[in-house]
């Protein structure tokens, strides 16, 4: 019996010195801020509509052409080769092709995005150049985070903003990658193997509240942008989709499954982290 409990407390050591744990940890409070956005209440409300969705795929195309630009010029670093996995992962192709679906071969003249979002590119190719091993840190919540939920959020959007067939979704799918569950331990175990002296793994812990922060802080400006600018204006390029509808979900179902409130907050998730309401 006390051979089994030390071997349970080694094991458990183990595990909380792995970075990956560390990481929840360290932004557990950070990721409840998150959850609580106004943006993010909407979208848990199961109200999502075509303008906000085109908006967030604004911002992570932003997002993405920096973090995945710093991942490829960084991709022999010792602290980031071994989560580089472009092939399986990388987002950018796949919001150019939803972005030229909603707004038409011009798409980039149309791009717009908040200051937030511009922040958040910024610090992106700052670590990058100055502090590659930063990025194990946005890397990890943004990229497990959308592998997490991609199949059930993609039915979710086409669902509620009435879009037909699976185009405008590629954001969502990962053909690259056959089982999510099993990369995400591959990914996991990669990442936990990285070797970092004390002063890199606290940066990497810092920088992955730092990434919940921008996050947070993109949330407010998009829906500020939501206020702001009228809804006709937001929609002045081709959607191929029927009238844009609203998902109502009666508030009893809301608040009698919480595997249903889960699904509509990880949605928001993919305008972070980024954030990825920790469905990994």
């Amino acid at each position: 019996m006390e051979t089994e409990k030390k071997t349970q407390t080694a094991a458990e050591q183990m595990t909380d010195n792995d970075l990956s744990e560390q990481i929840k940890k360290v932004t557990k409070d950070s990721h409840v801020r998150a959850e609580n956005t106004e943006l993010m209440l909407s979208f848990q409300r199961g109200q999502v509509t075509l303008p906000q969705f085109k908006l967030l795929l604004c911002s992570m195309y932003e997002v993405y052409k920096a973090l995945e630009e710093e991942m490829d010029r960084n991709s022999n670093h010792p602290g980031v080769a071994p989560i580089y996995f472009p092939a399986e992962l990388a987002r950018l192709e796949a919001i150019e092709k939803d972005l030229e679906y909603f707004y038409g071969q011009d798409w980039r003249e149309k791009v717009v995005v908040p200051a937030a979002t511009k922040r958040y590119c910024h610090r992106l190719r700052q670590i990058g150049k100055e502090n590659p091993e930063f990025l194990i840190a946005h890397a990890y919540t943004r990229y497990l985070g959308d592998l997490s939920g991609g199949q059930v959020l993609s039915r979710i959007a086409q669902k509620s903003m009435g879009l037909q067939g699976s185009e405008g979704l590629s954001f969502f799918a990962f053909p690259g990658v056959s089982s999510p569950n099993r990369f995400k331990q591959l990914y996991r175990s990669r990442m936990n193997s990285v070797e970092l002296t004390e002063e890199q793994r606290n940066g990497v812990l810092e920088e992955a509240v730092r990434s919940f922060e921008f996050n947070i802080q993109v949330f407010d400006d998009l829906q500020k942008m939501l206020l702001s600018v009228p809804e006709n204006q937001l929609q002045t390029s081709r959607t191929h989709s029927t009238p844009v509808k609203i998902l109502q979900i009666p508030g009893a179902i809301m608040q009698s499954s919480p595997l249903l409130r889960t699904l509509l907050g990880l949605f928001v998730a993919l305008a972070t982290v980024s954030i990825g309401i920790y469905a990994f």
